[in-house]
């Protein structure tokens, strides 16, 4: 499967206009110009790799749809190289368990979608996963996408 084109499908919505509560706060605001700046094909590992300064843990449901896939992008284009970003992208697909905002807002075929994606990256990279151990976190999300 291609899971990129396949997410550019399952997930092609209208770029929002805001992807935070921009005026929240400074770091709302921050996070909201580098998610504006940006486009699924462009944003990278230098605007979502730092685990302690990610514009995905303050963006709505709506933009993590729009940027699910760059996520698929930069989780596969990763794997091999040390930046494994899928660790990062289990977090936001666990957060909150059942009560996760993504969780909720995807629709059954999206949520069937990253129940596979995960699966797939389970199978393919199990070294990688238990290098960075994250196989838990990911064993985890696979059920909570699948489940729900």
């Amino acid at each position: 499967m291609d899971w990129i084109k396949e997410a550019k499908e399952k997930f092609a919505v209208k770029k929002p206009l805001h992807f935070t509560d921009f005026e929240h706060c400074c770091e709302c605001a921050e996070h909201d110009e580098t998610l504006l700046k940006s486009s699924i094909d462009q944003i990278g590992i230098k605007e979502l790799g730092n685990p302690g300064w990610d514009p995905i843990c303050f963006c709505s449901a709506e933009g993590i749809e729009y940027y699910f896939p760059a996520l698929v992008r930069l989780s596969l284009h990763t794997a091999t190289e040390g930046d494994f970003y899928f660790e990062q992208l289990l977090f936001h697909l666990e957060y909150g368990g059942a009560e996760n905002r993504f969780l909720k807002h995807c629709s059954s075929s999206q949520r069937e979608f990253i129940a596979q994606f995960i699966e797939h990256m389970i199978t393919t990279y199990p070294e990688e996963i238990e290098e960075t151990m994250c196989v838990t976190d990911a064993l985890n999300a696979y059920e909570l996408w699948k489940n729900n």
